[in-house]
C-alpha cells in the first residue's frame, strides 16, 4: 500500500487561496492572532520562572493548570500565517516570544506556564490537567517557529526542554511510565520524533519511545478497542506512532500498520457525515452512533487531528481514499467550526438536531479547540497540491494558485458550481514549454463519469486521472464532476439520514428561537434546546425506502442554487451547505418515517424517557475527563481513572477517596445517580455528602446487565447551600466504586 517515493507538499507561499469564503477565514484569524498580546501569554511562564510578569495573564483556561497551551497553538498559527502571507509582524511576534521564554527556561532546560510539581503529581496518582498535553503544543510550536523563521534561538530553547525530558523520562520504572501515559498527553511521541529529525538529538528518540503506547498499538491491529477512550487523547498517539515511521524508516512499519488500522476503525466505525466523532469527547461502541447523537458530538480537535492523520496517510500511501476524507472533514467540519463574521471558532458540532452552533469568546476561552483553530485557518491552503516526483497532483478543488518560480510554472485553480455539478477550470503559465504529469484526484462525491474540455487523453488509475503532455503557455482545460444528492445513513438507525450534494453536506435552518448557550467543562459554551424541535421527517405518498431511493425528487435542487427543497413530505424545510450556517438551529441527521409506524412510536418514548431524565438534572459530572472533573474540583487520594466496556471509570485503592463539589438545590429533594458494573460485586465503600454518611454501599452483582444505576435520596439536612460535596470513601480497606459514566445530581 506505500507509496515507493512519498508525496511532498508544495511550500505554504507557493499556494494562493482565491476562493472568497477562504480568504475571509485567513483575514478573520489573521485579525484576531494580532489582536491577542504576546505578554499576556507568556504571563505564566513569567511567573513560573520567578519573575514579574509584563501583562496579566488572560482569563479562561489560560488562567488554569492547563494555561500555555495556547502559545504553543499561537506559535504554530503564526508561523503558518508567515509562511503564508510573508506578514513580518508574525515573524517579529516568533522573535520576541522565543526572546521572552529564553528568559524563563531554568539551566536545566524546564520550561512551563506551571510549576514543576504538577508533573509530580501525575507521576504520584494525583488530579493534574494534563501536562504532558500541554507540553506537547509548546514544543510542537516552537518546532513551527524554528522551521518558518530558522531563528537560531528557538533550537536553543528546544534543546534545553529536550534535555529535561529525557531526564525526566529516564528516571522512570515501567510502573511510573505507565502512569503516566494514563493521563492525556497530546502528541509527546510526535513532537519528539519531529525533534529528533529536526536536530538528531538521541535524547528526543529515547524520550520519543517513552511515550509510545505499545499495547495500545497492537490491541487496535486485532479489533476496536476504542469504546470509552477519550478521542483527542488517542488520536495524537497514532500520528505519533505514523511519524516514528515517518523519521526512522521501513524497520518501524509496525507503527504504520498501527496508524492505518486505528484510522479505518475510527472512519468506518466511528464517524458522522462531517468527518467529525465523539460524544462528550468520547468514541463509542463501534457502529453505534444515532445513540449518541447529542449537544456535545464532534469536538473540533479530533477533526484537526483527524486531518492531521489522514493528510500524512496520503503522502505516504498516495491512496485518494485518505483525501477524500481529508477534503469531507475540512469543508464540513474546519470550515463549519469558524464563524465568518467574527473568526470565532467552536468546541462541540452537535450531530443531535435542533441545536447551533456556539462559538468561543476572543480573550475569555482560549479553549483546546481555540487553539487548534488558530492552526486551522492559517493554514488553508494546505493539502490542495502535492508534488509526486516531477508531477503535480491536484488533492483538493478549490479556487488557487500554485506558483513554482523555480520550474516557470504557473497553474490557476477555480473551482464552482455549476447545473449538475461541479467544475474545476485550470490554466496553465509557462515560461516555456514543459513536460510533466498533472494528476487531478477524482472525488468519491463524483455521481457519474466526469468530462474534460478540451478532450485530452489520460489515463485512470485509482481514481486518479493522469494528464501527461507537454503543457505551452495560456493552456486551459476544464474538468467536470457530476454530482447528486446522496443519503448517508447511521448503522445502529436506518432511519436516521443526513444529505450530501458533492463535497457539502447539507443541513436545514430551524430558527432563531431561545439560542441562550449553557456552560459544560471548564467554561465551555454548549448549544441548549429548550424548546421542541421536531427531528423527524414524515413521508407521504410513498414508505421511506422508495422515498430515499427517489431522493434526487424528493430533495429538489433550486435552479442556479445550493439550496433544496423537501418534496412528497409533511414538513416544509429548505438544506443548503452546513459550513456556512451560522446563527440558527439546524438539523444533519433526520429521521425518516412513514405516519405512525412502529419505530417512530419507540423512537419518541425513548426521547421522551432522555428528556424526562435531562429536565430532573441538576448537574452531572462526567468521570475521568479532566476539565469536568476538574470544574467539579476534583480531589482524591490513591484513585485512578480507566475505561471498561465502553465507559470511563474512576476509583480508588483500599484505603483511598475521591471527591467532588456538585451542584444541588436546597429547596427540592435532591438525589444522587451513580452507575456502577455488576463485577465489581463485594467492595464496600461510603458515600458522604458534606461530610455526612448518605450510604453504607455494597456493590451486587446484577446478572441481567452489566452496567446499573442506583438512585439515593439526599437528606434535606445535608444541604444548607446550592453546592455540596460528593465523596467515595474507602471501607474495610477495600477498593471504592468503581464510579461509570457520569454521576448525577437530580431534583
Amino acid at each position: 500500500m506505500l507509496n515507493k517515493k512519498p508525496l511532498e507538499e508544495f511550500p505554504p507561499e507557493s499556494v494562493e487561496v482565491k476562493d472568497p469564503y477562504l480568504q475571509n477565514a485567513f483575514k478573520k484569524e489573521t485579525e484576531y492572532l494580532k489582536s491577542l498580546e504576546a505578554d499576556r501569554l507568556l504571563a505564566g511562564f513569567f511567573e513560573t520562572a520567578g519573575l514579574a510578569p509584563k501583562a496579566q495573564k488572560y482569563g479562561g483556561w489560560e488562567d488554569t493548570e492547563i494555561k500555555g497551551h495556547t502559545l504553543g497553538h499561537y506559535l504554530s498559527a503564526i508561523a503558518q500565517a508567515y509562511s503564508y502571507s510573508g506578514d513580518a509582524e508574525f515573524e517579529n511576534r516568533i522573535k520576541y516570544i522565543a526572546d521572552e521564554l529564553s528568559l524563563c527556561q531554568r539551566e536545566d532546560g524546564f520550561l512551563f506556564a506551571s510549576d514543576e510539581e504538577i508533573f509530580d503529581r501525575v507521576e504520584n496518582k494525583k488530579p493534574a490537567w494534563v501536562p504532558w498535553y500541554t507540553m506537547h503544543k509548546i514544543i510542537a510550536g516552537l518546532i513551527s517557529a524554528y522551521r518558518a523563521t530558522g531563528y537560531e534561538k528557538i533550537l536553543s530553547i528546544l534543546s534545553g526542554l529536550c534535555g529535561w525530558i529525557y531526564n525526566r523520562c529516564s528516571s522512570w520504572s515501567e510502573e511510573t511510565n505507565k502512569i503516566v501515559l494514563s493521563v492525556e498527553y497530546g502528541g509527546m511521541n510526535d513532537c519528539l520524533y519531529e525533534l529528533y529529525s529536526l536536530t538528531g538529538d538521541e535524547r528526543a528518540l529515547f524520550s520519543a519511545h517513552c511515550f509510545d503506547e505499545m499495547p495500545l498499538f497492537e490491541e487496535i491491529q486485532k479489533e476496536d478497542i476504542l469504546n470509552g477512550k477519550h478521542a483527542n487523547t488517542t488520536i495524537p498517539k497514532f500520528i505519533g506512532a505514523l511519524n516514528r515511521y515517518k523519521v526512522l524508516g521501513e524497520g518501524e512499519k509496525f507503527f504504520f500498520d498501527a496508524a492505518l488500522s486505528f484510522w479505518e476503525r475510527v472512519v468506518q466505525n466511528h464517524s458522522y457525515i462531517t468527518g467529525g466523532n465523539s460524544e462528550w469527547e468520547h468514541f463509542g461502541e463501534p457502529g453505534i452512533l444515532d445513540a449518541e447523537r447529542t449537544n456535545c458530538n464532534c469536538e473540533t480537535c479530533n477533526s484537526y487531528n483527524m486531518s492531521k492523520l489522514s493528510k500524512e496517510l496520503f503522502k505516504l500511501t498516495g491512496d485518494v481514499k485518505f483525501a477524500d476524507f481529508y477534503e469531507n472533514t475540512f469543508i464540513n467540519a474546519i470550515l463549519s467550526s469558524q464563524n465568518p463574521e467574527t473568526g470565532m471558532t467552536m468546541y462541540f458540532q452537535p450531530m443531535a438536531t435542533g441545536y447551533f452552533k456556539v462559538y468561543g469568546t476572543p480573550f475569555n476561552s482560549f479553549w483546546c479547540c481555540t487553539g487548534t483553530g488558530m492552526e486551522n485557518f492559517t493554514k488553508l491552503g494546505e493539502g490542495i497540491y502535492f508534488k509526486d516526483g516531477g508531477d503535480i497532483l491536484v488533492a483538493k478543488y478549490i479556487s488557487s494558485v500554485l506558483s513554482l518560480a523555480e520550474r516557470g510554472i504557473r497553474i490557476e485553480q477555480e473551482f464552482y458550481h455549476c447545473e449538475g455539478g461541479f467544475k474545476a477550470e485550470f490554466s496553465i503559465r509557462a515560461r516555456e514549454d514543459a513536460e510533466f504529469g498533472m494528476l487531478f484526484r477524482i472525488p468519491d462525491w463524483a455521481s457519474g463519469e466526469f468530462e474534460i474540455v478540451p478532450h485530452i487523453a489520460g489515463k485512470v488509475s485509482d481514481r486518479i486521472l493522469e494528464i501527461r503532455k507537454i503543457w505551452r503557455d495560456g493552456e486551459k482545460i476544464e474538468i467536470f464532476f457530476p454530482a447528486k444528492v446522496d443519503v448517508s445513513r447511521l448503522p445502529d438507525n436506518p432511519s436516521a439520514v443526513a444529505f450530501k450534494y458533492g463535497p457539502y453536506v447539507l443541513s436545514a435552518g430551524l430558527g432563531r428561537e431561545d439560542m441562550e448557550p449553557s456552560c459544560t467543562g471548564v467554561n465551555v459554551a454548549i448549544a441548549t434546546r429548550s424548546i421542541e424541535v421536531k427531528d423527524i421527517i414524515t413521508v407521504k405518498g410513498m414508505d421511506r425506502e422508495e422515498w430515499l431511493s427517489k431522493i434526487g425528487e424528493n430533495l429538489q435542487k433550486k435552479p442556479g442554487e445550493l439550496v433544496f427543497v423537501l418534496k412528497n413530505a409533511e414538513d416544509e424545510l429548505e438544506f443548503s451547505p452546513h459550513f456556512k450556517r451560522h446563527g440558527e438551529r439546524y438539523g444533519i441527521y433526520w429521521y425518516i418515517a412513514e405516519p405512525n409506524s412502529p419505530e417512530i412510536q419507540a423512537y419518541l418514548k425513548r426521547k421522551r424517557e432522555a428528556e424526562e431524565l435531562e429536565a430532573k438534572t441538576i448537574d452531572k459530572i462526567l468521570i475521568a475527563n479532566d476539565q469536568y472533573e476538574l470544574e467539579h474540583e476534583v480531589k482524591g487520594f490513591k484513585t485512578r481513572t480507566g475505561t471498561w466496556d465502553g465507559y470511563a471509570f474512576r476509583d480508588a485503592e483500599g484505603g483511598g477517596w475521591f471527591s467532588y463539589m456538585a451542584k444541588v438545590e436546597p429547596d427540592v429533594q435532591n438525589s444522587l445517580m451513580v452507575k456502577y458494573y455488576s463485577n465489581d460485586a463485594g467492595r464496600t465503600f461510603d458515600i458522604l455528602v458534606n461530610g455526612n454518611l448518605l450510604c453504607e454501599v455494597t456493590l451486587e452483582r446484577h446478572p441481567s446487565q452489566a452496567f446499573y444505576d442506583v438512585v439515593y435520596p439526599i437528606p434535606k439536612e445535608f444541604i444548607s447551600s446550592n453546592r455540596a460535596e460528593i465523596k467515595f470513601v474507602s471501607r474495610n480497606n477495600s477498593m471504592v466504586g468503581s464510579v461509570f459514566g457520569m454521576i448525577r445530581v437530580l431534583k
